[in-house]
């Protein structure tokens, strides 16, 4: 009886940490429609990928969940450049739209 209650137990957290990966998941998705739409840039495939997971220390010093997201866009429509959303828990940390350097250079010039 003793390991079915475990395996139970097990079964009950893992499905909470994919229902809570689900939830985190939409969270990356509206950061990067944010992000790109604030740009001027198209997110392709509307979607982003789980790129890596593990814990931190928020601010409280509470451990948390970090989990950091990959999504491609498009800012001529014939290229797919990449882009991340960084979250701790339930909070974005950062998004971040990697430029080409010909776009960096042309800004600069200006």
């Amino acid at each position: 009886m003793n390991w079915e209650l475990a395996l139970a137990g097990g079964l009950v957290a893992l499905g909470w940490f994919w229902w809570d990966g689900l939830n985190k998941r939409e969270l990356a998705i509206r950061a990067a429609r944010t992000v790109c739409q604030r740009a001027g840039v198209q997110l392709l495939d509307e979607t982003v990928a789980l790129r890596r997971f593990g814990l931190a220390r928020d601010g409280n010093q509470r451990m948390r969940v970090r989990r950091d997201f990959q999504f491609e866009y498009t800012d001529t429509g014939d290229n797919r450049l990449p882009g991340h959303v960084y979250l701790l828990g339930d909070r974005v940390l950062n998004t971040d739209l990697i430029l080409p350097a010909a776009t960096e250079v042309s800004d600069e010039a200006n």
